[in-house]
């Protein structure tokens, strides 16, 4: 199939993505958040902000919620290890994660364990899709997962207690407090994971060893009002984890992974009359010890401390004009057992236009060039429209350059790093139309991404594993997601749907990327009446193939979980809750000889005081 017909078929299927609560997320004086431009130059590709009443309802992983909510398609080596996403069939390191504003990334690795993220310790989660190098930097080519905090100036003390606890005696704890005056804003957030992971695979007379865990994550930020111009803000965020890797149903392990993240950024934000400066400086760790033999003491490690500088200045040219600069400056400092001491600088400029043409049309545009220590850096580029042609039909389109840089493992690793690599580099493009009626909303999104230089460890003649930039890949296919709620007196509805159809191919071959289904689906449905909510959830996720060739598949699955919460006091400020999770105990795996579990079950106790 040529380029010209993949295009043509783009232009067959005008696509877009959910928009879901999307209000104005800058709120001065009253909410502060990092990341201003995740709404402010988002018009052409839709943005999905989480609601609290999923999160409150996912809160056995992050990679669940995401799985269960969205188009996102994840593949894990068992329950509670390690979680790969593939988003518009892209691999895990095509996805870049932002915390606040910034990318977080691994620098050793270049993508985001899911199972090491808390969704607890943020106030706001979003999904956008599609390209967003020039405005997040690596990695955003599929596109980011957004992780946000933000500060409430003149708002009550609040207290939140969440307690869960459920098969294979997993337990969830997370208990958050929040006050603003009208000079302070604090927050703080607590959270401790567990299990035993000891489930028994379905039809072997076998159990999951080797498999407990348990991490624990804290947040805390805190904001000051200096006057009506001048903002502080400090963000810290810690991590720690202790993994037991499981091994396969034909291969034991007794191997132990710990690892360590902390982030601390402050942020100076002023305004006035048509400017807004922020400046941000951050410190970032992460840091790994891996044991093959839990009861020995001998380990490997890697780490790397990251320190970014960041100045953001947005100008409003005309109260229909914004026009926006982004400089930062990064440099990155790592070593490892099988990586010497080893430093890189990088730089970079944004800029980004954007124009409420009419009051139906507007446009956006962006560029940023990045200058690097150790490789060459494309120029990258965005550009894109929103058309409402009527109250309930909109018209979207965005045409973009983004890349991914070479990790440290891939230029620095002893033996097998090349210093030669440079980054991978996608064009991509989207069109979309959404339909929206009362509280319904229906969308459909086609892409298309051509990949260049995609880079990958090969072997050598000599049997060496080296990384090389060698494969182009194409990615194209649709997302359809449906949301509607409806109200009947004290009767509410609320129904969500997606459905994603991906191929993603090499160029060559033309054979689908492992790990990559074509079909994948979910759905779910909330009842609620007066104190009390019923919720139902469903996953389907199609065939995929786990060798380059297209020999070996993994058969499709589909699971489903069950809820019921219900509220107690005179404010409703107690809850409890049950869950059944995968109810019909289907056999399934997403990753080869490592089977997930079975039936669950979870109770849980939420007490919230204001």
């Amino acid at each position: 199939m040529t380029w010209k017909y993949h295009f043509c078929i783009l232009f067959l299927f005008i696509c877009s993505f959910i928009q879901g609560q999307n209000d104005t997320i800058l709120r001065l004086q009253e909410v502060l958040v990092s990341d201003s431009q995740l709404n402010r130059f988002s018009n052409s590709q839709q943005l999905v902000i989480l609601s609290d009443s999923v999160l409150k309802r996912n809160k056995s992983s992050f990679t669940t919620l995401l799985a269960f909510h969205t188009p996102i398609y994840f593949k894990e080596n068992g329950a509670g290890m390690v979680a790969s996403p593939s988003f518009r069939g892209t691999t895990a390191q095509q996805t870049a994660v932002v915390w606040n504003g910034i990318n977080i990334n691994s620098q050793l690795t270049g993508q985001t364990d899911f199972n090491t993220i808390n969704g607890n310790l943020f106030n706001s989660i979003g999904i956008r899709a599609g390209g967003g190098s020039v405005l997040y930097g690596s990695g955003a080519i599929g596109g980011t997962i957004h992780l946000t905090n933000f500060l409430k100036f003149n708002s009550p003390t609040a207290h939140f207690l969440d307690l869960n606890y459920g098969s294979f005696s997993t337990f969830n704890g997370n208990y958050k407090f929040e006050s603003g005056s009208e000079k302070w804003a604090t927050q703080l957030s607590i959270v401790r994971n567990s299990s035993d992971n000891d489930y028994e695979y379905i039809g072997k007379n076998q159990k999951n060893e080797n498999g407990e865990y348990y991490n624990n994550g804290l947040h805390f930020s805190i904001g000051y009002k200096l006057n009506e111009n001048n903002f502080l803000k400090f963000y810290s965020y810690w991590f720690d984890s202790e993994r037991h890797f499981s091994g396969t149903i034909t291969v034991r392990s007794r191997s132990k992974y710990e690892d360590f993240n902390s982030r601390n950024m402050v942020e100076w934000l002023y305004f006035k009359n048509r400017f807004t400066s922020k400046i941000k400086l951050a410190y970032l760790t992460e840091q790994y010890h891996y044991y093959e033999n839990k009861d020995n003491d001998s380990y490997t490690f890697g780490k790397v401390n990251t320190v970014l500088n960041r100045y953001d200045l947005n100008y409003k040219v005309a109260e229909n004009v914004d026009l926006n600069a982004v400089f930062d400056l990064s440099q990155n400092v790592g070593e490892g057992s099988a990586i010497n001491a080893e430093k890189r600088t990088i730089g970079s400029g944004s800029f980004l236009w954007k124009h409420q043409l009419t009051s139906k049309l507007n446009y956006e545009i962006g560029f940023r060039k990045e200058y690097a220590s150790v490789y060459e850096s494309p120029f990258l580029y965005s550009a894109g429209a929103q058309w409402k042609i009527s109250d309930y039909y909109y018209l979207k389109a965005n045409a973009s350059k983004n890349y991914r840089i070479p990790t440290f493992n891939d230029l620095y690793w002893q033996g097998s790093g090349n210093p030669d690599l440079h980054p991978e580099h996608s064009i991509q493009a989207e069109l979309g139309q959404s339909f929206r009626f009362r509280s319904t909303s229906l969308t459909v999104t086609v892409y298309y991404i051509k990949l260049e230089d995609m880079l990958r460890w090969l072997p050598t003649p000599s049997g060496i594993w080296k990384p090389e930039n060698t494969d182009n890949v194409n990615s194209y296919g649709f997302e359809s997601v449906l949301d509607s709620k409806i109200n009947v007196g004290s009767h509410h509805f609320q129904l969500n749907a997606t459905y994603s159809y991906t191929i993603s191919e090499q160029a060559e071959t033309k054979k689908q990327l492992i790990y990559t289904p074509f079909h994948k689906a979910n759905g779910s449905i909330a009842y609620s009446y007066e104190r009390m909510t019923a919720f139902f959830q469903a996953l389907f996720v199609g065939e995929v193939f786990t060798s380059s060739d297209n020999y070996y598949t993994l058969d499709a699955y589909q699971y489903s979980n069950v809820g019921f919460e219900y509220h107690l006091g005179k404010k409703n400020n107690y809850q409890i809750g049950f869950q059944i999770l995968n109810i019909e105990n289907t056999n399934y795996q997403n990753v080869a000889s490592r089977p997930m579990p079975g039936r669950q079950y979870q109770v849980s106790l939420t007490l919230n005081f204001i």
